[in-house]
């Protein structure tokens, strides 16, 4: 029987997102099951799957912000910006002051030029199949949000730091451009995501877990923490599941509107001015 609810994961590095979301899939029985963001293949941490009926709420979820932690190599740039690509560029160490110093313009709004060996598009076709394939690849850059920087650690020629971001932010770039404004270069060799948005790696399930269908599945409600939620009658569920409106008892410019006996989500919902509750994603059954 299919399931729908939030599947929080923890990946582990070498295998891809997808692999994670096939491994689901399996496991679970169910083929409709999305994410709410990647991770590159080296990387590690919390990937966000939503299952059945709940991947209707993908464009609802709020993945901001979005928490990593991130090992910089410096003195080398890479092509893919990582450690599984090749050296471009070599240069001295910097300072540590150089790169604190560094930081602050790496804050805040910014430009940021996605890496070549990323999803981007470019003239219709992805621009790391491009760089694959030897084209040289220049990408506009891209407004992001960086939140705060956090020193971890220093050793030799590399740092540990923690950021803070808004979704689109490209950690690999950002160590890219810190080694380049320290007077060097640099590339990652470690990235785990933390945290998105109200959901914390800490629980999240291992992949060996939802391999062996152990990873536990939460309510659909979950992959909304942040809305209020009404309760709602069988008669308005009812309402609801044909698309039309029902009276907004609660605050909020939308809602989680759920059933009173089951519990289970009947709809999400945005606030009309004459304080109804319009359904915009309608949980009924296919």
């Amino acid at each position: 029987m299919p399931s729908d609810g939030l599947l929080l994961v923890d990946k582990p590095a070498g295998v891809t997102s997808h692999d994670v979301v096939n491994a689901a899939r399996r496991a679970l029985g169910e083929k409709r099951i999305g994410h709410a963001g990647t991770l590159d293949p080296f990387a590690t941490g919390l990937l966000v799957l939503l299952v059945g009926r709940a991947t209707r709420l993908l464009p609802h979820v709020s993945g901001d912000p979005k928490v990593y932690e991130a090992t910089i190599r410096f003195g080398v740039e890479t092509d893919t910006e990582d450690l599984l690509g090749e050296v471009t560029v070599e240069a001295p160490l910097p300072a540590r002051d150089a790169v604190e110093r560094a930081i602050p313009a790496l804050t805040g709004e910014i430009d940021q030029v996605p890496p070549a060996y990323s999803a981007k598009r470019v003239g219709g076709r992805r621009a790391y199949a491009l760089a694959r394939a030897g084209a040289a690849v220049e990408l506009a850059p891209s407004r992001v949000r960086v939140d705060r920087w956090e020193l971890l650690d220093w050793r030799g020629d590399a740092c540990d730091v923690r950021i803070t971001c808004g979704g689109g932010t490209y950690i690999r770039s950002l160590a890219r451009d810190l080694g380049r404004r320290a007077g060097s270069a640099a590339h990652l060799t470690a990235l785990r995501r933390t945290r998105s948005g109200a959901f914390d790696v800490r629980d999240a399930a291992p992949l060996d877990d939802v391999r062996e269908g152990k990873a536990p599945l939460g309510p659909v409600t979950a992959a909304l923490p942040e809305l209020p939620v009404q309760r709602v009658s069988e008669d308005e569920a009812a309402r609801l599941g044909r698309g039309i409106d029902v009276a907004a008892l609660v605050p909020g410019a939308w809602g989680a509107l759920v059933h009173a006996q089951t519990g289970a989500l009947v709809a999400l919902a945005e606030r009309r001015l004459d304080e109804r509750w319009q359904p915009r994603v309608v949980m009924r059954a296919d």
